[in-house]
């Protein structure tokens, strides 16, 4: 790989670490409120679910950005985020139009989201990383 390749990677890795890590730790200091909004949405084991979201979001953010386990955790942050789309961003239900519109794009961000982790599975962590391949 070339050196810019290599620097796109880290980049996209940071980018997308920058997404996830503020969220995880926005649920990890209200774990309580953001567990009563699952258990809104009817979500079985709410606390339980908000501990595993949170540990997902900060754990595979800090995977993201040394580059260790890059397979694994596009993997599982993207089924994270998967699940946070189809239960999160619900736009088929919702009547009001302008509700309508921003949970669709909310929704297929999300699938965004989910395509740039594919990448990443398939092209792994590049030369600036703690878990570089040695190809």
């Amino acid at each position: 790989m070339k050196f810019l390749d290599n620097l796109a990677l880290l980049v996209g890795r940071i980018l997308m670490a920058s997404l996830f890590l503020p969220a995880g730790v926005g649920k990890a200091m209200n774990l309580a409120g953001f567990a009563g909004m699952l258990a809104g949405k009817g979500l079985p084991m709410p606390d339980v679910l908000a501990i595993a979201a949170a540990t997902v979001e900060i754990g595979g953010s800090i995977l993201l950005v040394i580059g260790v386990l890059p397979r694994l955790t596009a993997f599982v942050v993207g089924g994270f985020t998967l699940i946070a789309a189809l239960t999160s961003h619900q736009f088929w239900d919702i009547t009001d139009s302008a509700a309508r519109m921003a949970q669709q794009n909310n929704f297929f961000k999300n699938i965004a989201i989910i395509g740039g982790l594919m990448f990443y599975f398939a092209a792994g962590p590049g030369q600036y990383a703690l878990g570089r391949r040695k190809d």
